[in-house]
């Protein structure tokens, strides 16, 4: 994934100029396009949307027919200095802030779910206390055990069936709304997409031609969910 891939590939290309120069050096150039074009805004922009599949905002009958909220944990900042404790990360805390707005318009119940990992608490105990103490949501069930989409799908599943609940609200980002969906119902679930930040392809401006950090990031996350679709397509679900 980016920039490490790219940065490889032009490495090899660097070392493969000493014994076959020509050979070397375009592999070289072609890697440093390549990071150069995924950090430019239009190019981010359309993996995104490409990856996105055509999300669109949870529709009003949806909502209307959904029995809970489900809350994907999207990554954490352990031992955040200016909060004295873990706190959640950027993907996180848009998706917790979304799932807040949802719970008060719907006065669904939330289950928020992701595990620890090697620094912090759960992700679902985190995202809990920040609906709580913070936006003022009540959690009605933390499921901390998930490392990755899949096991979100399989524990939430353990926990929301016995319930009697099916049918919920998935809250995720819109790059990787398709995947989790096609992980819950692969176990059982109805899952609505309730997707946050969906993009648009209105990037026509100059300066969304300017290669930045936040473009290359978004790649990112954009050829990260490519590879989770294409793990998923090999495996079967």
């Amino acid at each position: 994934l980016p920039p490490v891939g790219p940065l490889l590939v032009l490495a090899v290309g660097l070392l493969l100029a000493r014994h076959r120069p020509k050979a070397g050096l375009w592999l070289a150039w072609i890697a440093g396009a390549g990071l150069l074009l995924l950090s430019v805004p239009w190019v981010a922009g359309a993996l995104t949307v490409a990856m996105a599949g055509g999300s669109t905002p949870v529709s009003a009958s949806d909502l209307r027919s959904a029995q809970a909220i489900v809350v994907l944990g999207g990554g954490l900042r352990p031992d955040a200095l200016e909060y004295g404790t873990d706190a959640p990360n950027a993907l996180s805390l848009e998706r917790v802030r979304y799932a807040a707005r949802l719970a008060r318009s719907t006065e669904l119940p939330i289950l928020v779910t992701g595990g620890p990992n090697a620094r912090s608490r759960a992700e679902a105990d985190i995202m809990g206390d920040v609906l709580e103490q913070e936006f003022g949501v009540r959690v009605r069930w933390r499921e901390s055990r998930a490392r990755n989409t899949r096991e979100n799908a399989l524990f939430s599943a353990e926990i929301l069936k016995p319930e009697g609940v099916r049918r919920v609200l998935l809250v995720t980002h819109a790059v990787d709304a398709r995947r989790a969906r096609r992980e819950f119902t692969a176990v059982g679930l109805d899952p609505i997409s309730a997707p946050t930040v969906v993009p648009t392809s209105d990037l026509l401006l100059p300066w969304d031609l300017i290669p930045n950090m936040k473009a290359l990031a978004a790649s990112h996350l954009a050829l990260y969910e490519f590879l989770g679709v294409t793990a998923m397509w090999i495996a079967g679900r």
